[in-house]
């Protein structure tokens, strides 16, 4: 066994000493058997959620309506859902109520895919009653008993199983297309901010080219922000290399591909209930990569882009251009590097030294006067020094 699971298993230990059973589950395990990168485990127990906060003295309830004790333990922190079953489903994604039960197999049972619904206890055995080794082992994304169920009490399933194509390289098993084919209707009743986690992990996975394919195919997209239209344009995407391209490049040849203009781009992003933070960060590398196409970067368009977009608009560069030479890249950041200033605080001098100088008191001309001797600086014509900023000043005052 490997971490996480080794510095999890004091837990699942003292749950079994407490006279529970107690198991890994989910995505850790399926990652654990496809020697995928593991970053934290799910721990499934018999014990209710009362109980596991009788035997650990630090918890905290994050979803004790459904189940989930938050336990801190050993310096790490570890989610412990007690087995449950769900009832009837209300706005295809959440059940009504959850009932708890002491029983594994009927635990695992209420899972997506038979990938996911494999438990192991702390000695390595595996417990899988759904045969989702074998799925794994023939890479194929099945759900647990009749896809139609399964996409009727959580239509995200649906969306959950292309995201493994990109992620897994799987594929999705025929009954199983199948049901979402007849169901994608479902999707109109799950909220935005659910669909934009599991399509900006597709964007994310290898395997986006295929994945982008079954959205296609099985017109997924028509229910996607701002796609429905845009058949033609999401196949662009297929057409370039984006491994390279972390979360916002993708969302931003994502745009390119779909021909948004700039002053759409705000609106199409919103629709994703995307942070402003990440739609303002989005349209600097649209704007500064629109200009890159165009001709090559200036000292000022270095300087007002900062290395991060550099980076991330000569990735997207690259891609658009299918060019796989990357020395292009630490060419531009070289120059961004040997730039005199990076930002206008660097200059060294302030507002007061030049109202002083000038002996004149502050107002419009002021700026102006800062962005003149920002802009020589950058473009080299002057020194970044104190005294030949002000000769420079006094030289250049009508005064």
């Amino acid at each position: 066994m490997i971490e996480p699971f080794l510095s999890a298993n004091p837990v699942l230990r003292k749950l079994e000493d407490a006279g529970y059973e107690a198991y890994f589950v989910g995505g850790s395990v399926r990652d654990y058997l496809l020697k995928r990168r593991i970053s934290d485990v799910d721990i499934a127990a018999s014990a209710t959620p009362d109980e596991v906060k009788s035997i650990f003295p630090k918890t905290v309830d994050i979803g004790i309506e459904h189940g989930t004790v938050l336990v801190l333990f050993n310096g790490g922190s570890y989610e412990i859902t007690t087995f449950r079953t769900e009832a009837e489903y209300q706005d295809f994604r959440r059940p009504k109520e959850v009932a708890f039960i002491r029983n594994l197999q009927d635990d695992l049972k209420r899972r997506d895919f038979t990938m996911n619904a494999i438990a192991m206890d702390r000695n390595g055995k595996l417990i899988d009653p759904f045969n989702g080794q074998t799925a794994i082992k023939d890479k194929v994304i099945q759900t647990v008993g009749k896809a139609e169920e399964r996409f009727g009490e959580d239509a995200l399933r649906m969306l959950r199983a292309v995201r493994f194509v990109s992620q897994l390289s799987f594929t999705i098993e025929t009954n199983t297309i199948t049901a979402l084919i007849k169901q994608i209707d479902l999707l109109k009743n799950i909220a935005v901010e659910r669909k934009k986690a599991e399509f900006e992990k597709l964007l994310g996975g290898m395997n986006r080219n295929e994945a982008i394919k079954v959205l296609l195919k099985t017109n997924l997209f028509l229910y996607l922000p701002g796609l429905a239209t845009k058949k033609k344009n999401l196949k662009q995407l297929l057409n370039f290399q984006c491994d390279s391209l972390n979360k916002n490049e993708m969302w931003s040849i994502l745009l390119f591909c779909l021909d948004i203009q700039e002053k759409e781009v705000e609106a199409f992003l919103r629709e994703w209930r995307m942070a402003i933070k990440d739609i303002r960060a989005i349209q600097q590398l649209l704007l500064f990569l629109e200009k890159r196409l165009q001709y090559e970067w200036s000292v000022f368009d270095l300087y007002h882009a900062g290395h991060d977009n550099i980076l991330s608009v000569e990735k997207l560069y690259l891609v658009i251009n299918e060019m796989k030479e990357t020395d292009s890249i630490n060419h531009w950041l070289d120059l961004y590097d040997n730039l005199p200033i990076k930002h206008l605080a660097d200059i060294k001098v302030t507002g007061n030294d030049v109202m002083k100088w000038l002996n004149k008191s502050g107002g419009p001309w002021l700026k102006e006067t800062l962005v003149e001797i920002e802009t020589a600086i950058v473009a080299g014509k002057l020194e970044n020094n104190k005294q030949k900023i002000k000769e420079w000043i006094m030289a250049c005052s009508p005064n």
